[in-house]
């Protein structure tokens, strides 16, 4: 879990996502499952909460609340281990730029070494991070001075006014953009316009900075760098794929022939690809206590009194569907 680690005033972070709507809580639940420090920083501007009803999201067949699906995605993030905070991003400046930030600041946070960032909240925090992903529709001005502000910024006419904001261009389309460590999953243009595909997006572009995460951490390119949050049954693990030297010649087949890797680093890869691959190895009385706890989790969060109204009323309309039919055959 993101634990807020602290040197001095100053926290530290593997990764910082500004914006706490769909597509910065789902890249942060994919940081912080991968194991990540992650910090999601939310108080600003939520276009979602000018839909009035959310009808068209996978998985709920009638519909549900918006202020019902925001505490599902808060409690999401946090349940993943990450860290939810109600406070707004003013500024975000590299470390080697922020000319009050020390050494003894910086010192054993994530990926300092003289890169990463340093963000700065409205209530004061400032959190020392490897990476950012923005994650926010409002105008993008806490990314000032990053790049050329006419790369990253664009005017539009708006109602005879005229506004600058930031260019939902900028980032490529998986997310990545000329500033190394900066990600962006909003704004993204038109997949930002739907709940449903915002998520996607967040999700998709959390999974890019994995990828990239891993190459610099040397694995191989390919399916050896990228990362798919998957948990397998117990099953995927019988017969051979039960030994760990069957892995280990699966893993040895996919570092491509010219990859530039030592011999012991490629070995300690080769582990932790391994360990990783088995800690998601689920038995069936494991997933049940999983999804016994799902379902717990979100009767919680919804409110054990609103479902146990739901229910009633259901039962009251079938008790009443019932009398009025067997009236009729009367």
């Amino acid at each position: 879990m993101a634990d807020g680690r602290t040197d001095g005033d100053v926290e530290t972070s593997d990764v910082v996502v500004v914006g706490g709507g769909p597509s910065g809580c789902a890249a942060a639940v994919f940081t912080a499952r991968y194991g990540l420090d992650t910090v999601v920083f939310d108080r600003g501007n939520a276009a979602f909460r000018r839909c009035a009803y959310l009808e068209n999201y996978l998985g709920f067949p009638a519909g549900i609340g918006v202020e019902t699906f925001t505490s599902l995605m808060h409690e999401h993030v946090t349940e993943a281990g990450a860290n939810y905070v109600a406070d707004m991003v003013e500024s975000v400046e590299r470390v080697d730029d922020d000319a009050t930030t020390t050494d003894a600041d910086t010192d054993g946070a994530a990926g300092s070494g003289g890169d990463g960032f340093v963000v700065t909240t409205q209530d004061g925090r400032r959190v020392v991070t490897e990476y950012v992903v923005a994650a926010a529709w409002y105008d993008g001005d806490y990314l000032r001075g990053l790049d050329d502000d006419d790369a990253m910024f664009e005017r539009h006419d708006h109602h005879g006014e005229s506004h600058e904001h930031f260019d939902s261009s900028y980032p490529d389309d998986d997310g990545r953009t000329p500033v190394e460590g900066l990600y962006v999953a909003a704004p993204s243009g038109n997949r930002n316009a739907q709940v449903g595909i915002a998520a996607g997006q967040g999700a998709h572009v959390a999974r890019c900075l994995l990828e990239d995460h891993r190459r610099e951490q040397r694995f191989p390119e390919g399916v050896l760098a990228a990362h798919y949050d998957w948990l397998r049954p117990e099953s995927e693990f019988a017969g051979e794929w039960a030994e760990r030297d069957r892995w280990r010649e699966w893993f040895d087949e996919q570092v491509p022939a010219d990859a530039d890797i030592d011999d012991d680093h490629l070995a300690d890869l080769r582990e932790s690809y391994i360990d990783r691959a088995f800690e998601t190895r689920r038995t069936d009385e494991e997933i049940a206590a999983a999804e016994s706890h799902g379902i717990r989790r979100l009767v919680e969060t919804i409110g054990t009194g609103r479902v146990l109204d739901a229910v009633s009323d259901e039962v009251l309309c079938d008790y009443l569907d019932g009398r009025e039919l067997g009236g009729a055959e009367q």
